[in-house]
């Protein structure tokens, strides 16, 4: 769990407006440091299935959190992503990418097709 402090550190370095306490940027950030504080833990404790579990589940919320803003902001999302150093924003950045060219990959296959007909 983090300290207050940490906390209101956290938000007041990824708010998007004064009063922010609850978008995106500020839940993914509070997450990551969560995730790190917990990962710590886990190194010393091996055998803490309970905190194991709970790392998942924020791993996961972390997850969804970066989906969603990557579909609403992308420019938000990279920037977000550099300033936390998360590697997995690379890689969501590639899938998204790929899923692109597959499907004007499949335009182009059916308008091909419609041109023969």
């Amino acid at each position: 769990m983090l300290e207050k402090k940490i906390k209101e550190k956290i938000i007041k370095k990824f708010q998007t407006h004064p009063n922010d306490t609850g978008s995106s940027q500020v839940q993914i950030a509070i997450l990551t440091a969560e995730i790190e504080e917990l990962t710590e833990h886990l190194k010393k404790h091996k055998h803490d299935f309970s905190s194991r579990r709970g790392l998942l589940r924020k791993v996961s919320e972390r997850r969804r959190l970066l989906k969603y803003l990557q579909k609403e902001d992308e420019q938000a999302f990279i920037e977000l992503a550099k300033k936390l150093k998360l590697k997995i924003a690379n890689k969501m950045v590639r899938d998204e990418e790929e899923k692109k060219l597959k499907e004007q990959e499949l335009e182009k296959m059916i308008q091909e097709e419609e041109d023969i007909e």
